[in-house]
């Protein structure tokens, strides 16, 4: 089958010594933000953009995507041992985990969690090398006006399942849009929204933007809210399941890789849904829904497993229309565009080696995350007890250093910092920093196929409603918004969110 054959080609170039490094450190440095709260994947794989520069775009790639799934693994860690998650899409994990870790079973709900994660990860990669490639077919029959249609749809879909006020995260997009109209303009060349000043010629500098919203932002807000951390258990032990515990995290491991597996693939959605989403399957289909809060292994299997395997499938949109489902693909796209490759269907024919290269590292990446996870438990427990206060001069020192390197110009530290101000600014204001990234990486390429289309069609709108496809993406975008924005709906959504 030409499947096999693709991913002979994933594992010819995956296996290679320097590819098997980037994935390694890739997977460490994930498993470790991962373990340290207030470090999550989106301002780390931010931080190390500028790095990618020197690197192949593979083996960049390869590393920036074990981060983003290595973080799933890691803050499950913290979750369970101390009630402080280390990632967001950990948040439920810590429900469970953290009452099984007091109960004296920190060890099953850590191989729980990481075995979990595991199948999940491996079924969500295969679901990728399978549907990824026809979905980038069918792309490639896209004209401008599809193109057009479906990143509106992409854009609405992030802002109905952000969480918060509807009405702020289209406001976010809207920045976010503007932000990346400001440079020259597409066509003409003309320079607009520069205000005069030269380095805003080319644009915003996305590196600058990026570490400003989520890295300087989480280190102020940690520093405002820092935790004292006490470690529930100095030693682990017990990390082999019974037969009863394997039994019991069977059905919700599956379940949470089925729903995590398809919340990966919309817009908005991702690793974070997907874990709150399972847990509260989860507790509907239980025979004793008292338990859970009180240290049910079905709490942390489900929501594990979900997470990650949204964080796999969230590539599948990503490498096939070059459209971001969250803000580290987002992110990922940005790695794309530094490297000179246009993120889109033809990266799948185009770029077979890095295409079928990222999709082979996430099997050798999951499987590393196991080694890495379990044995090394101890080093994980030892590294929560490092203050805050040490941590945040490194991180900004390093945030500096790495965005100055990219155009070796001052003035991108001056806008990391204004943007780190803004950020802080947005989040006080409860408004959310992902949809206005979404909206910066998307507005540029909205912007060229509107204008294409318009071009084509002589100036005609009725183009985007006349060609079929693009008239049931609209559609659906327009559906989408109305039906968030009903009262009895708005309100249903934002107590789904608080709980």
């Amino acid at each position: 089958m030409e499947i096999f054959d693709h991913l002979a080609l994933g594992f010819s170039v995956a296996f290679t010594f320097q590819n098997l490094f980037y994935c390694f450190i890739g997977v460490l440095l994930g498993t470790l933000i991962g373990v340290l709260p207030g470090l999550g994947p989106v301002p780390t794989i931010a931080m190390l953009l500028p790095i990618t520069f020197g690197l192949p775009p593979v083996s960049a790639l390869i590393m920036l995507a074990g981060i983003y799934y290595g973080a799933q693994y890691g803050g499950s860690t913290t979750a369970i041992l101390i009630n402080l998650p280390g990632e967001s899409s950990s948040v439920v994990t810590a429900i469970d985990g953290y009452q099984m870790a007091r109960q004296g079973r920190a060890g099953a709900a850590l191989a729980t969690a990481a075995l979990g994660s595991f199948f999940a990860g491996s079924v969500a990669t295969f679901l990728l090398a399978v549907f990824a490639p026809p979905l980038a077919d069918i792309a490639l029959k896209f004209g401008p006006p599809e193109y057009f249609s479906l990143m509106v749809l992409g854009l609405v879909a992030s802002v109905s399942l952000a969480s918060g006020s509807v009405i702020k995260a289209l406001a976010m997009v809207v920045l976010g849009i503007l932000l990346g109209l400001s440079g020259q303009d597409v066509y003409t060349g003309t320079p607009r929204f520069t205000f005069d000043i030269v380095e805003l010629a080319d644009g915003i500098e996305f590196v600058a933007l990026a570490m400003g919203l989520f890295g300087l932002v989480e280190i102020i807000r940690n520093l405002e809210d820092e935790h004292t951390r006490t470690v529930m258990v100095q030693k682990v032990q017990g990390l082999m399941l019974s037969r009863d515990d394997i039994k019991r995290i069977i059905a919700p491991v599956l379940r949470g890789t089925v729903l995590g597996s398809f919340l990966g693939i919309l817009p908005g959605g991702g690793a974070m849904l997907s874990s709150f989403a399972s847990y509260s399957i989860e507790k509907r289909v239980s025979k004793d829904p008292r338990q859970f809060g009180k240290g049910a292994i079905e709490g942390v299997a489900g929501p594990e497993s979900a997470n990650n395997a949204g964080a796999q499938t969230s590539f599948i949109p990503m490498l096939t229309l070059g459209i971001p489902s969250n803000p580290v693909m987002a992110l990922m796209i940005g790695a794309l565009i530094i490297q000179g490759i246009v993120p889109g269907p033809n990266v799948v024919n185009e770029q077979p080696n890095l295409f079928w290269g990222i999709i082979a590292s996430m099997w050798i990446g999951n499987f590393m995350l196991v080694v890495l996870n379990l044995p090394l438990i101890g080093i994980w427990v030892r590294l929560l007890t490092v203050p805050y206060h040490i941590l945040f001069p490194l991180i900004i020192g390093f945030c500096c250093i790495g965005v100055y390197s990219v155009n070796n110009n001052v003035y991108d530290v001056y806008a990391m910092a204004l943007f780190g101000v803004v950020g802080y600014l947005l989040v006080k204001l409860e408004c959310e920093p992902a949809p206005l990234l979404l909206g910066f990486i998307i507005g540029p390429m909205l912007e060229e196929y509107l204008r294409r289309a318009m071009l084509i069609s002589r100036g005609d709108p009725s183009v985007f409603v006349t060609r079929p496809l693009s008239a049931v993406m609209l559609g659906i975008a327009v559906l989408a918004l109305a039906v968030v924005l009903l009262p009895s709906v708005r309100k249903k959504r934002e107590e789904a969110f608080k709980e």
